[in-house]
């Protein structure tokens, strides 16, 4: 049976221990509500931080990739893009070397050919020249691949080079319609670049069809790890509400409680009157 003692308040001091803890609670309990967080730090849970941290850094290195496709499949687009009106040009300079083919031409009439083709070809050299994204062009003559960071385990894609299709296209305005000789000699020129520029469409098409897919694949990998994010640190904000006021009646008790028991000592002051 417990003293009754004016030094010792057992019933206080067991009342306060409760009230503490439930203080405790309601710093946890607003904390979660406050950040929207039911793991803050190693202390809430070490396990699931540890986790928790490696994910965040995953998703910061994702997002990184993805701009890094992102620059990369920019490279691609514009030198498809170009490829693909040089693609349509060509067909116009075609037509140019079959006129100049025909013996029944006039001096006239070949000089003006020759004038036509000789810009339709620097046309060519110019779309090359400008095919140019972040200082980067795969289809100039000085140029090598691209290597585009496609993973946050360091997976590299290539855009390929297509510098082979500059030297052709050098070959094709080296050459004149000044005569159906000279034009048949075009031809056999236009016909390598041709062949170069269907390579090059070819190969930018599908470099580029693999960026757009890693892209989509990053982007929804970033997401699927976003949610698994969630699911260890959200805080369930319906479930805390709930707590939150569950601790503050509890407080609220506990501070009556706490008061009734530091009463407890004053009762004694009756016996010694």
């Amino acid at each position: 049976m417990p003293i009754n003692s004016i030094n010792t308040n057992i019933s206080a001091q067991i009342a306060l221990q409760f009230l503490n803890g439930t203080n405790r609670d309601m710093d946890q309990v607003q904390q979660r509500v406050s950040t929207g967080l039911k793991v803050n730090g190693a202390v809430d849970d070490a396990s699931s931080f540890a986790i928790a941290q490696g994910l965040r850094g995953d998703i910061k290195a994702s997002s990184a990739v993805s701009q890094g496709i992102a620059n990369g499949r920019g490279v691609a687009t514009i030198a498809l893009s170009v490829a693909t009106s040089i693609s349509d040009l060509i067909a116009d300079v075609k037509k140019k070397i079959i006129e100049g083919m025909n013996a029944a031409n006039t001096s006239e009439q070949q000089n003006i050919l020759n004038a036509d083709f000789l810009s339709l070809s620097a046309q060519i050299n110019t779309f090359i020249a400008n095919a140019v994204y972040n200082g980067r062009n795969v289809l100039s003559a000085a140029s090598t691949s691209v290597n585009v960071i496609a993973n946050i385990d360091g997976t590299v894609m290539t855009i390929r080079s297509q510098s082979s299709f500059s030297f052709q296209a050098a070959n094709l305005g080296a050459q004149t319609l000044s005569s159906t000789v000279a034009s048949f000699k075009a031809l056999s020129a236009l016909e390598l670049a041709e062949s170069a520029i269907a390579i090059a469409l070819g190969q930018l098409g599908a470099d580029s069809r693999a960026l757009n897919f890693q892209a989509d694949f990053i982007s929804q990998l970033t997401d699927s790890t976003t949610e698994g994010l969630g699911d260890i640190v959200d805080a369930d904000m319906a479930k805390e509400s709930a707590r939150l006021q569950a601790l503050q009646v509890k407080q609220q008790l506990g501070v009556q409680t706490l008061n009734i028991a530091n009463q407890r000592p004053t009762i004694l002051q009756q016996l010694f009157r």
